[in-house]
């Protein structure tokens, strides 16, 4: 799983460095969204939305947090990906790693293995997909908790 000793999330330092690296302005909005970010990892327009209204704001709409959420994305300063229930979900982690999909309650956790993308990583990049070149490999683990783990 991810290492959260090794590897923090993004201070709000890095990301107005992001910002201003993508000629973006760091408008109230944004950094709203952020902030409601590093509080949940992965998250989706709807959740960062209610979570900016329980933090007492309320004059984003649910449209301006997604806009803002996939032009994060689109420049790479946050992850996106598609769950398993076709919701589409951000990622305030860019860097490469696995995700690992609880479909029972809608939410991804980080986990590393490097090992792991290596092996698959060198494993297809040596195959052809006929009329397809390899951009990128992205792994999706998607699992229901034991019934050790349901409760949690």
């Amino acid at each position: 799983m991810l290492n959260q000793t090794l590897i923090k999330t993004p201070s709000m330092e890095d990301f107005l460095h992001q910002l201003k690296r993508h000629s973006l302005k760091a408008t109230r909005q944004r950094l709203l969204v952020h902030q409601a970010m590093m509080k949940l990892g992965h998250a989706s327009a709807d959740m960062v939305a209610e979570e900016i209204r329980q933090g007492g704001e309320s004059r984003i709409t649910q449209a301006s947090v997604y806009n803002i959420l996939s032009q994060f994305a689109d420049c790479r300063i946050y992850g996106r990906r598609m769950s398993s229930n076709n919701k589409m979900y951000f990622d305030i982690y860019s860097f490469r790693h696995i995700h690992l999909y609880d479909r029972d309650n809608g939410r991804y956790r980080d986990v590393t293995d490097d090992e792991l993308l290596e092996t698959v990583t060198s494993h297809l990049r040596k195959k052809r997909f006929r009329g397809y070149t390899i951009e990128d490999i992205d792994i999706q683990i998607i699992a229901r908790p034991t019934k050790k783990n349901r409760a949690v």
